[in-house]
């Protein structure tokens, strides 16, 4: 069985914001912002460049089983593995 995935889809990096390197609870109203807005890949590319990372999560069109529709950290450092693969 092979798995595609397609690293063009539309797909925006986000970030939430924090407090001393921790996300602030959606119970304090935090909601993550935009950071970049462009294909999977750009996005991948974009958070494989930040610090911090446990704070960003990139938002694509689901593509099962591999891609969810909200991709956090240690999912997109798997998908950054895998693209050279794929």
């Amino acid at each position: 069985m092979t798995t595609e995935i397609d690293f063009n889809a539309p797909a925006t990096l986000r970030k939430w914001p924090s407090l001393k390197k921790e996300r602030i609870p959606t119970t304090w109203g935090a909601v993550p912002y935009s950071v970049v807005e462009g294909t999977l890949d750009v996005c991948i590319r974009a958070f494989m460049s930040k610090e911090e990372r446990h704070l960003y999560e990139i938002h694509t069109k689901a593509q099962l089983p591999l891609v969810t529709e909200v991709l956090q950290h240690e999912h997109i450092v798997e998908l950054a593995r895998l693209r050279d693969f794929l």
